[in-house]
């Protein structure tokens, strides 16, 4: 059912925790199945030096936010933007399709704490997509 990497990042979880300093953070929760997930950034010269995540919820949920902060650490603002769900899944090999919601989240909370960040810099938020219709096809399938 899971892949190797998932049940990995699932055990043995990276950058868990909670940054003090971050300057940009983002929670998201999705109700339906109740995950919880906030993401801390520490960004410094446009680049994102750190990321820790706490998270409530399913396994995939703690892989997909283990996953996604290793994905970004290192990378500029921007193309932490463009990190996509797919992306954190593909990472994975593979996220069962009930599942997929969960890096969905992970990329929303990464999205989330850009945008605190960019709101704490005097900058305009970038424009996000729309969430909820993806939550809602996910459940439909």
């Amino acid at each position: 059912m899971y892949s190797e990497k998932v049940m990995d990042h699932f055990r043995n979880p990276r950058n868990v925790g909670e940054i003090e300093e971050a300057n940009g953070i983002g929670e998201v929760g999705n109700a339906k199945c109740g995950d919880i997930m906030k993401i801390y950034l520490d960004i410094e010269n446009n680049i994102i030096k750190d990321a820790k995540f706490m998270t409530f919820g399913c396994g995939s949920a703690i892989a997909s936010s283990s996953m996604a902060t290793e994905l970004i650490i290192g990378k500029t603002v921007e193309d932490a933007w463009e990190l996509t769900n797919k992306a954190v899944a593909e990472a994975l090999d593979g996220l069962p399709p009930v599942k997929m919601h969960c890096s969905v989240l992970a990329e929303e909370a990464i999205h989330k704490a850009i945008n605190d960040y960019r709101i704490n810099q005097g900058l305009e938020p970038w424009e996000t997509k729309e969430y909820h219709d993806i939550h809602d096809h996910v459940h439909g399938h």
